[in-house]
């Protein structure tokens, strides 16, 4: 049932209610108060850098057709990715989440794109679980696939399976096939697991199981392993960031009470945007409006972070006690933002400082990704092409979960949301 236009209404009123603080303008201008002083570095109150410019601090722009026409930087691209089922939970107490990863390639490989990594982590407070942990190999020796058991949790039982697979298949299948990149390799997602980093900072029970599990810590490395073996072979790789989340910064000045700052921005993401977007105030009916210049791209310059989840693989973090076989600064987490205004959307990219700190390196990255966005008109088709490889559909998840509550004997924890929305469309 849709809403009456009486109870819409009603409902809108509720705006009139909320003063939602300084107005657009005025927000712009604080975004550059901030770009201006707070960047060059941003020290957090205990003295520490969390955010440095790489080079010159700036804020750049490139006319998204003459981006488009450019020649590319790198012939050759690969892309990676993994999709997972989501954590089932099953009436024996069991709960599964399984991820295929999956690596694309411009100009395409079909044998590249036929191989997939599969792993499927399994819970049980039930101790006398067993699983076989040996590797598998299927479709004639092209994939292989293993099964995991995580140990017993009080909680986030859940997040725990859904992250060890999508992180274990994703990071073993980059390495497998790190031999085929031959000029670029785009990561879906950030270069490091930081939905896995996280977890020290989220709860005890999860700090321990870091400590204590050697299975986050072999995960970590196969990403450290992966960047050296990029770094020895001289071929970058980047983490591309459709949905960037971060807070370091804003969180930072926050901190700042001396400054006084009152800072509007739910994350980082925001604060680009406002920083990032041009356009002009127009007169309209009911006085003046914003009208945004969608012609250009625009996009900052690199910086190197090391605070939030990124301090873990700085050069005064533990990386988890993972041995770091490179000057330390060199796994660091780098990035710029890009801002790209036919969709007002922010995107992060992230790459290790072992290649960064190269200007020209540098700068072919930055222009290959622009170029990339300007022509898919989002992100890179070839993390694009990879996600549709690695993505496990809503049909092929229903099946896969009647196939196994007919092997357990049993069937799957279902809630009334289960039901309410088991018609809905596909989700990722």
């Amino acid at each position: 049932m849709t809403l009456d236009p009486v109870h819409f209404d009603g409902i809108a009123q509720l705006a009139g209610r909320i003063d939602h603080g300084a107005d657009a303008s005025d927000r712009r201008a604080f975004a550059e108060t901030v770009w201006e002083q707070f960047l060059d570095p941003l020290i957090a109150r205990d003295g520490r850098t969390i955010v440095n410019p790489i080079g010159e601090q700036s804020l750049r722009l490139v006319d998204c057709e003459d981006v488009a026409l450019r020649d590319r930087e790198f012939p050759t691209q690969h892309g990676l990715d993994a999709g997972t089922i989501n954590p089932t939970t099953f009436k024996n107490g069991l709960v599964i989440d399984i991820a295929q990863a999956a690596m694309s390639a411009t100009p395409s490989d079909l044998d590249l794109h036929r191989s997939r990594t599969v792993v499927a982590t399994v819970h049980s407070n039930d101790e006398t679980m067993a699983v076989d942990e040996t590797w598998g190999k299927f479709d004639e020796g092209f994939s292989r696939s293993r099964a995991v058991k995580i140990p017993p949790l009080p909680r986030f039982a859940e997040g725990v399976v859904h992250a060890l697979a999508l992180y274990l298949a994703e990071s073993t299948h980059a390495r497998d096939h790190a031999d085929e990149v031959e000029d670029l390799l785009v990561l879906d997602g950030p270069l490091y697991p930081r939905g896995l980093l996280r977890w020290a900072d989220q709860h005890p029970d999860l700090a321990d199981f870091l400590l204590e599990d050697p299975r986050p810590t072999t995960v970590l490395e196969n990403y450290v392993r992966l960047v050296e073996e990029f770094v020895d072979r001289e071929v970058p790789l980047i983490g591309f960031v459709k949905n960037p989340a971060t807070g370091v910064i804003t969180r930072t000045l926050k901190q700042k009470r001396k400054a006084e700052l009152s800072v509007p921005w739910a994350n980082d993401a925001a604060l680009f945007t406002r920083l990032l977007e041009r356009g002009e105030y127009v007169d309209d009916v009911d006085g003046q409006r914003w009208e945004r210049d969608t012609s250009a791209l625009t996009y900052t310059n690199w910086f190197r972070s090391r605070g939030g989840v990124d301090g873990v693989m700085s050069r005064t973090g533990n990386a988890l006690g993972v041995e770091r076989e490179r000057d330390l600064e060199a796994y660091e987490v780098t990035f710029f933002v890009v801002y790209d205004p036919r969709d007002d959307l922010c995107y992060r990219v992230e790459a290790p400082y072992a290649f960064t700190r190269d200007e020209e390196i540098r700068e072919a990255l930055t222009m290959q990704v622009l170029q990339d966005v300007a022509i898919a008109h989002g992100p890179p088709t070839i993390i694009e092409k990879a996600d549709e490889l690695a993505r496990i559909r809503n049909p092929e998840k229903r099946s896969l979960c009647e196939s196994f509550e007919e092997q357990f004997d049993t069937s799957q924890d279902r809630s009334y949301d289960d039901h309410r929305w088991a018609d809905s469309a596909e989700q990722y």
